[in-house]
């Protein structure tokens, strides 16, 4: 179930929402509210929901979802328990004498529940890669099932990671199954994220409290990540769609990479607004998952404002692991390198999504290196952001075609060196005005409002009677077309779907 579809705006989210609310209410009755609260009647109708909402879309893999969260906790209990227990084994040593050596229990525990959680998630994602891999490595012929991975699989197995390291660095505690259980499923960020931590979501599982203000920010977010979504990011996407992969002239095939550059930012950001606002309406608190990285002046800056949690999920449990950057230089480049190259092999197990991490990779460490150098801090700001956005429009047409040889002849057609005998539709059969329009804004809204002084008279202006007035009039009518866009337009699913 997507957040842009007819079902979930005007079914699922009432009642979920009614429920929820009533549920509340309820909890303020004098005679109900000790019972309710012991019974923790929301986060479990919280619960029930979420199910619903990820059994809408795979209602088989619901029930190996519940069992997957309940082998979960149950190894954070152990893992818990088993903290602060130690035990010895005998190492040998070079002159073949014996010295006793420290093993924290939890340490092993946690390796073997980790390397199960890591392997489930290889075994759906990876095993065709891995499989052909090795039949070019050996020689052999063997063949992989088809298998299908289980609905937000990537999304759920950070989670789980996320869960488990945090009990194990006593960061926090494992909670109780209930706890465990809402952190897993909870719609809002089960699917795409954004990724929250287990130390952070636990918080405020008690002290969430619900008001009017959060609940206006929630809507407004909600109707912000729509307009992107639907509006924006849904009509680059079926212009890019119409243009196909060959017969298309030069100016269209540069134009493509504007548009999927475009297109890939606000569905994602739309998303992850929608699933903020809704976290918000739930009390829950959501840290942004975007801060204008096409305002980026480098690809290291770009990624400190692209897909913020996964950033900062990356940092947690791998790179601060690895050593960081508290270690020499080359250490530190080496966990860059490895960060970024699984970053790849997250997003999937093609040729292209490891060629684009392998090339982020490159990128990141050759900053690293010469940021400080003289030559580098001469560099005119304006051309190092050009740089940036060349290196990031090129880089992801390896997301958009399947195969590395099909973005080569796409820049080609653009460089005129691969053409076509007949050209059905020029680029002006494409770029009509309302899509150079919405290209325009496009671009103004991910780079133009991103600046500071434009923010600050933004919300100077909001915090008027007559500009807050304004302010909902505004969004209250890109809401109400975007649900104009949605019911009159093929539905389309998030990008990050897929990942």
């Amino acid at each position: 179930m997507g957040f842009t579809t007819q079902f979930f705006l005007f079914v699922f989210a009432p009642i979920c929402f009614s429920t929820y609310y009533a549920v509340i209410f309820l909890e303020r009755v004098r005679c109900l509210s000790a019972y309710m609260k012991k019974m923790r009647t929301k986060d479990i109708v919280l619960i029930i929901f979420s199910c619903g909402f990820y059994a809408w879309s795979c209602f088989d893999n619901i029930f190996k979802l519940i069992i997957y969260i309940m082998v979960i906790y149950q190894f954070a209990r152990i893992l818990q328990k088993s903290r602060m227990c130690k035990f010895y084994v005998k190492v040998e040593q070079e002159r073949a004498s014996t010295n006793s050596k420290r093993i924290y229990l939890s340490t092993i525990i946690l390796f073997g529940v980790m390397s199960l959680v890591v392997f489930y998630l290889v075994y759906y994602k990876y095993t065709s890669a891995i499989v052909y891999v090795w039949n070019f490595l050996f020689g052999d012929s063997l063949v992989a099932h088809n298998l299908v991975a289980p609905l937000a699989l990537s999304f759920i197995t950070f989670s789980a990671i996320s869960y488990l390291c945090d009990v194990y660095r006593q960061d926090a505690t494992a909670g109780s199954f209930v706890d465990c259980a809402l952190y897993i499923l909870f719609f809002p960020k089960i699917v795409s994220g954004p990724i929250i931590l287990w130390k952070n979501f636990q918080k405020q599982i008690e002290d969430r409290k619900i008001s009017l203000n959060l609940i206006v920010q929630g809507i407004n977010r909600i109707m912000i990540g729509f307009a992107k979504k639907v509006i924006l990011a849904d009509s680059f996407g079926n212009c890019i769609i119409s243009m196909g992969t060959s017969n298309v002239d030069q100016i269209t095939a540069a134009g493509a990479l504007i548009l999927y550059m475009l297109q890939i930012y606000y569905d994602f950001s739309g998303y992850s607004d929608i699933a903020i606002g809704l976290s918000n309406l739930f009390g829950f608190h959501c840290e942004a998952n975007f801060n204008f990285p096409y305002r980026s002046k480098s690809i290291t800056e770009f990624w400190r404002r692209w897909h913020i949690s996964l950033g900062t999920w990356f940092k947690e449990y791998v790179y601060i692991p690895l050593g960081g950057n508290r270690v020499s230089l080359k250490v530190t480049l080496r966990n860059l390198f490895i960060v970024f190259m699984l970053t790849g092999l997250w997003h999937g197990c093609g040729k292209t999504y490891f060629l684009w991490g392998i090339i982020n990779a490159f990128f990141i460490i050759l900053e690293r290196i010469v940021v400080d150098k003289r030559i580098y801090k001469i560099i005119p700001n304006y051309i190092k952001y050009i740089c940036t956005m060349l290196i990031v429009m090129c880089f992801w047409q390896l997301f958009r075609f399947g195969d590395v040889m099909e973005v080569v002849n796409w820049f080609k057609i653009i460089l005129g060196t691969f053409t076509f005998d007949k050209i059905y539709y020029s680029w002006k059969y494409f770029f009509d005005f309302q899509m150079v329009c919405f290209t325009v804004i496009g671009i103004l809204g991910a780079t133009i409002l991103g600046n500071a002084r434009i923010q600050s008279f933004y919300y100077r202006i909001a915090e008027t009677k007559i500009g807050y007035i304004a302010q909902e009039i505004i969004l209250i009518a890109l809401f109400l077309l975007a649900i104009l866009f949605m019911v009159n337009s093929t539905y389309s699913p998030f990008i990050y779907f897929q990942y």
